[in-house]
């Protein structure tokens, strides 16, 4: 880890990635049955509570009769099970395309790619740094340590035990160029960009600081150009979005079935099941069955809730990464939580309105809740709607409606749409 992660996860994550390799066992040699982090300038104690985390997250408390093979797995694979979509909501669902932002040249559209579409307009030269510019250099000098820590022998609740600290007289960070480029190439793709912007900073730094105390902040230099860095794209991508859709060349809509998203025909889903806590299966939901551990708390509240419903139709559990995604002007896709269709009686046999909903706990309210708020507002903007000549148009009849909602709000604003609809 080459600088200071800025989420308190990381280092679970990277402990959970290493507990988890397939087939692992014990070896007998002590180097092989080590795993070794490497980190510049991590506090020892938010480090050792880390990895604590890490090993207390994974069920390896004391290493003895903690880890259970599930009757369900094979090998540590879980088996899944096929669910087909519901047959009373197939023909309705199989109506519903969802729309995506499209960029469109003439006679050709595709899906917006944010590194072809976006990402490259961008100019390097309009990004601000002055937050870099005003950096206090710290005269504190940050010493090397090498740690070891060992499992503790199940008699307390450590899980770890610091063994050894010991001072490093020699290594460390040197003023590096190169090192300091490939540190930025994950936010500005172009390499020669990189470096040109890295050195640009470095040179104005060593002008106005002794070069021994610039080295000494070396790691902190890149940690905080990479977050100005990062907030600078995020600024320049926004503005090009926008530019694009009010010329024109970008766009709200369904193209066809290969431009939009299509309810899937089936599902794999494992056990545990999402039920009722009565062992109850849900009756509204577009697939009988779905994975339990694709719901928190707060999305089983809303699920049963939306099942109560007389003017539901169906709901789906809309799963990251599989299924209906919305390209922004951020790098990530926006995968919205729920996806649920609204009629006038659950006796209906078609649905009058479409909702894309994204469920947030109070303590989810950040700038990543704020990019989703200001993106689903694009995408109930009817001016980001208008047809496209020689397009088909994607809502016809049926409005599809975004929304953000929050964990003390989810109940009202879900009692309004049902009112409305």
């Amino acid at each position: 880890i080459l600088t200071n992660p800025s989420s308190k996860n990381a280092l679970t994550q990277l402990l959970g990635r290493i507990l988890r390799q397939p087939f692992a066992k014990k070896t007998g040699i002590k180097e092989l049955d080590e795993s070794y982090v490497f980190c510049f300038q991590q506090k020892a104690v938010s480090l050792l509570a880390s990895i604590r985390n890490g090993f207390e997250q994974e069920g390896l408390g004391d290493l003895a009769g903690q880890i259970v093979v599930d009757a369900d797995n094979i090998d540590g694979i879980p088996n899944k099970k096929t669910v087909d979509l519901r047959e009373e909501f197939a023909k309705a669902a199989g109506r519903i395309i969802l729309p995506v932002f499209v960029i469109q040249k003439g006679k050709e559209a595709w899906p917006v790619n944010y590194e072809s579409d976006i990402a490259s307009r961008i100019s390097w030269d309009d990004a601000n740094l002055d937050s870099v510019w005003n950096l206090t250099l710290s005269y504190i000098e940050e010493k090397d340590l090498e740690q070891v820590i060992s499992l503790s022998d199940g008699a307390d609740m450590e899980v770890i035990r610091q063994k050894s600290v010991t001072q490093l007289k020699e290594g460390g960070i040197h003023i590096d160029f190169s090192f300091l480029t490939r540190h930025l190439l994950d936010i500005v793709e172009n390499p020669w960009t990189a470096h040109n912007i890295g050195q640009k900073v470095l040179t104005r730094f060593i002008k106005k600081y002794d070069k021994n105390l610039v080295a000494s902040n070396f790691v902190f230099i890149i940690e905080e150009l990479r977050k100005c860095l990062a907030t600078e794209k995020d600024r320049l991508a926004s503005s090009i979005f926008h530019k694009l859709l009010a010329s024109g060349e970008l766009r709200f809509i369904v193209i066809g079935k290969e431009l939009g998203f299509k309810f899937p025909g089936k599902i794999k889903a494992a056990k545990p099941y999402f039920l009722h806590s009565d062992g109850e299966v849900p009756k509204q939901s577009l697939f009988e069955f779905m994975s339990g551990e694709e719901f928190n708390e707060t999305e089983k509240s809303v699920a049963w809730y939306l099942e109560t419903q007389d003017k539901l139709f169906f709901w789906f559990r809309n799963a990251a990464k599989r299924d209906y995604g919305l390209q922004g002007w951020k790098k990530y896709r926006v995968y919205p939580d729920f996806i649920f269709t609204v009629s006038k009686t659950k006796s209906d046999s078609d649905c009058e309105a479409v909702f894309v909903v994204e469920t947030k706990g109070l303590h989810l309210k950040n700038e990543d809740t704020d990019y989703k708020k200001s993106l689903f507002k694009l995408c109930n903007k009817p001016s980001a709607r208008t047809d496209l000549h020689g397009l088909q148009l994607a809502f016809k009849d049926k409005p599809v409606n975004f929304e953000v909602v929050f964990e003390n709000e989810w109940r009202r604003k879900f009692s309004e749409i049902m009112k409305i609809s």
